[in-house]
Formats: C-alpha cells, structure tokens, sequence
C-alpha cells in the first residue's frame, strides 16, 4: 500500500509512503497530469519502502520528464542508474 500526500509552495511536492507498484503508479500518473502545466513537480521518496521494476522504470520516465525524484534510497536510485546504462 501507498499513501500519497501532496504538498505545494512553489512547487508540488507529493511524499510517498510505502510501497510503489503497478496500482499506486496509476494513481501518481493521474494526480502528477492534474497538475497545472509548467508546475515544477518533486516526488519525495524518503518513506518508501519497496519499489519493484514497474515503479523504478516509472522513475526513470519521470526524471526525463523533468520531475526531481527527492530522498531517493540508494538501491532505487542504483537500480535506476542501472535502467538507464540498459537503454
């Protein structure tokens, strides 16, 4: 389970509580295109718990879409580094 919470003072921080799968992904994706265009977006991953390969390739597309992954844990941001050496 993740809990999602949402945050905004110049720029939308959402902190993420738990564990990232294919479920909560849909979610984020839902709330992070509701935002306004040009919305400087953060994900603060410092509560995560467990990510899976789903939520790390997510991760990638969301750094190259610009959106600053925060208190990434090492083993996510490896597994990320990871990722982008495999494309």
């Amino acid at each position: 389970m993740l809990r999602i919470q949402r945050s905004a003072n110049g720029e939308v921080v959402f902190t993420l509580s738990g564990q990232v799968d294919e479920e909560s992904i849909v979610e984020l994706e839902t709330l992070i295109n509701a935002e306004a265009k040009g919305s400087r977006i953060v994900l603060d991953l410092k509560d995560v718990t467990l990510a899976n390969d789903d939520a790390v390739t997510f991760f990638v597309r969301c750094e190259a879409n610009s959106i600053t992954l925060k208190n990434c844990p090492a083993y996510v941001r490896e597994w990320i580094n990871a990722k982008r050496r495999e494309s």
